[in-house]
């Protein structure tokens, strides 16, 4: 008697815009949809933190373990696990417009962490001066954080099956979904065939494919905890659909983000990745799911410039990050204290890594004299120098 009453008041709902008070959360659900996200993302970056501790430890000494044989990593990997199940949670009790922007904290958190736990010794000045950015992109990405939650999309429909179906087959998301493919074909097709390797089309590809996670992502929550409710929507069809896109489309985005690690730094990537993951994200929410439907313009507005904040302290805190450098397996004459040569020049004596395996080659000898090339010395074996001195004694003993 239930199921037949459901599809009725969502009919009525779609066409004249009334929003039933039985079908959506209060504020009280919203904030506690927040707090659960905040909290997850903390939860994650501690054990991040702590899993590359367990690592460097390990690095640093002797012991022969491995990583996954040591408390500190276990710990790490418990408190991911822990956090990525309260932010999983959080979809099913806020909208999806202000969950996604929430993983700002996780950079935060990361930031705040880095400077508390650093082992070297700065100066004051030297401190402020490689700091001082980190500092004022932790105040803007709170400050965005706390415009977010405040002026954010205040109520959101329980996610049944019916519900979810309904979205799926309204006109705006079908032309929203048919954009969103043309689009991501277009830029495979001049990443693959091209080889258009910029940094703005691989991760346009994780954005575009992160929409359909975060959609996927919020179904399969709500319809979990309102199964946990009494209402069970295990039985839809729709459920499982959702569960196959969100495992392909995050292990699809994975290939790319691990595509794009290896081209640039991690830093830009993580700042451009938020800025269009999270900015792509909100407008699939604001589609799909309808979340800025009974806003006004104000709100809007306000959130938006949360958004911008937000996007501003992200790109200050990865901005001032240590660009990690590659392995050279030779040594620059620079490198080493005390030590003058007539190529001092700030570059190194010996080939660069990929270019050259020539040892005590020169980069470029065209800018120099004949006179301060190189020389080399003839290499003459112990067998050649033993035959020619035994010839010389027979041309001794002849004369």
């Amino acid at each position: 008697m239930e199921k037949a009453t459901v599809p009725s008041i969502q009919l009525e709902k779609l066409t004249t815009g009334e929003i039933p008070s039985a079908n959506y959360f209060s504020y009280k659900d919203n904030l506690i949809g927040s707090l659960l996200a905040i909290f997850g993302h903390l939860l994650i970056s501690i054990g991040l933190n702590l899993q590359k501790y367990s690592h460097v430890r390990l690095a640093g000494t002797k012991d022969p373990r491995s990583y996954f044989k040591t408390k500190t990593w276990w710990l790490g990997l418990f408190l991911m696990t822990s956090g990525e199940v309260a932010v999983f949670s959080s979809y099913a009790f806020a909208p999806l417009s202000l969950i996604v922007p929430l993983s700002a904290v996780s950079l935060i958190a990361s930031s705040i962490i880095g400077i508390i736990f650093i082992k070297e010794k700065w100066k004051p000045k030297e401190f402020l001066r490689r700091y001082i950015l980190s500092f004022l992109g932790c105040g803007l990405a709170v400050v965005g954080t706390y415009l977010l939650i405040t002026f954010g999309p205040n109520s959101h429909e329980k996610m049944i099956g019916e519900n979810i179906v309904a979205h799926l087959v309204s006109w705006p998301f079908l032309l929203y979904m048919l954009i969103e493919i043309l689009v991501f074909c277009f830029l495979l097709y001049y990443y693959k065939q091209k080889n258009a390797n910029y940094l703005l089309i691989i991760l346009m590809l994780v954005a575009l494919l992160g929409t359909t996670t975060a959609i996927t992502v919020k179904a399969l929550a709500g319809m979990i905890i309102v199964s946990i409710q009494g209402t069970m929507q295990l039985g839809y069809p729709i459920f499982y659909i959702m569960i196959v896109c969100m495992v392909a489309t995050a292990i699809a985005q994975a290939s790319f983000l691990s595509q794009a690690s290896q081209l640039y730094d991690s830093a830009l990537i993580a700042s451009v990745n938020y800025i269009m993951s999270t900015t792509l994200a909100i407008s699939a929410g604001a589609v799909f799911y309808v979340d800025f439907r009974n806003e006004d313009v104000l709100h809007v507005c306000m959130f938006a410039l949360g958004c911008l904040i937000a996007f501003m302290g992200v790109f200050l805190i990865t901005r001032n990050r240590k660009q990690t450098k590659a392995f050279e397996p030779y040594v620059a004459f620079n490198a080493l204290p005390g030590v003058i040569s007539m190529h001092d020049n700030g570059s190194t004596v010996q080939p660069d890594f990929g270019s050259s395996f020539s040892y005590g080659a020169l980069q470029s000898n065209d800018s120099l004299s004949e006179i301060y090339t190189p020389a080399t010395l003839p290499v003459v074996s112990e067998e050649a120098s033993a035959a020619q001195a035994y010839k010389v004694l027979e041309h001794n003993k002849s004369e």
